[in-house]
């Protein structure tokens, strides 16, 4: 066991386990944490185990893997079921869950970890309403056959879910070497009432003012310089993004079915309501 002080530590303890030939290497924390490590990870044959225990642990419940109970989470690296999935990168810097140019960059960017610490997801709230206020940055995307598109931001997505629960590429898989891409047209308030309401609708794509599709590759340049974060981890800030897929797959302890959490389960009761055989009593108005 490892405590690590910096992602650069958990990258290069990684990587050293790897070179060793050690057929699994667990990581105990957050997508930055596991970012971190996968970074280590990329292109060697060492199994990444995951034990979530970070603030969204998105990579963990897109995968299926119990995030409300350390001791499930155990079970399933204890099982040995491996899965081979997709691994892009952002300017070669590996990732494997999503990517954001912008917007969503600039959130994380402008939150600090102390108010992460206190305040857990309602930190990016906050910081949201603030960075709506500021003038957004021009941006064109490219595609590796061409397609162009301008927007303000831009969310990649190797896996469906974004923010914990959020499906956000609806049509996103990590085994069909495509990244989802979603372009955001509008800025400030428009683009956030526009997302809510395309997830309202089942799908963010849905939304007037996006665009979304899927590629191989692509590139994305501002009109200045932006941030840009992997798996919820600030990059850096860059005037063009390459996003490319990795010249090999990552290896993840994972179950077969995807664990239930109280939260799918809560969903899964609303939407059988009302039960079997109930009947709406009737309601006399005077």
């Amino acid at each position: 066991m490892y405590a690590t002080n910096t992602g650069q530590e958990a990258t290069e303890l990684a990587k050293r386990f790897a070179l060793d030939g050690e057929p699994v290497v667990v990581a105990a924390g957050g997508d930055g944490t596991l970012n971190a490590v996968i970074s280590g990870l990329a292109g060697s044959r060492t199994a990444l185990g995951v034990m979530p225990a970070g603030t969204m642990n998105v990579f963990a419940r897109e995968l299926g893997i119990p995030s409300n109970s350390l001791v499930k989470a155990l079970e399933v690296i204890d099982q040995g079921l491996i899965r081979e999935i997709d691994l892009f990168s952002a300017n070669d810097a590996p990732f494997v869950q999503m990517a954001g140019v912008g917007f969503d960059a600039m959130v994380i960017e402008e939150t600090k970890w102390e108010t992460k610490k206190l305040l857990g997801p309602l930190a990016y709230l906050l910081s949201a309403v603030k960075v709506l206020g500021e003038k957004p940055p021009m941006m064109e995307v490219i595609t590796k056959d061409g397609r162009r598109e301008k927007g303000v931001a831009v969310l990649c997505g190797n896996g469906s879910l974004y923010g914990g629960q959020f499906k956000l590429f609806r049509n996103a898989s990590n085994l069909d070497s495509m990244l989802d891409v979603i372009v955001f047209k509008e800025s400030g308030y428009r683009l956030v009432i526009d997302a809510l309401h395309g997830i309202a609708q089942g799908g963010i794509d849905l939304a007037a003012s996006t665009t979304y599709f899927q590629t191989e590759e692509l590139t994305v340049k501002s009109d200045r310089s932006v941030p840009v974060e992997i798996d919820g981890e600030l990059l850096g800030r860059f005037e063009e993004v390459r996003f490319r897929q990795a010249s090999t797959r990552l290896r993840v302890l994972a179950p077969e079915h995807p664990c239930a959490t109280p939260f799918t389960d809560a969903v899964k009761s609303l939407l059988q309501w009302p039960p079997q055989g109930y009947e709406t009593p009737a309601i006399e108005i005077r």
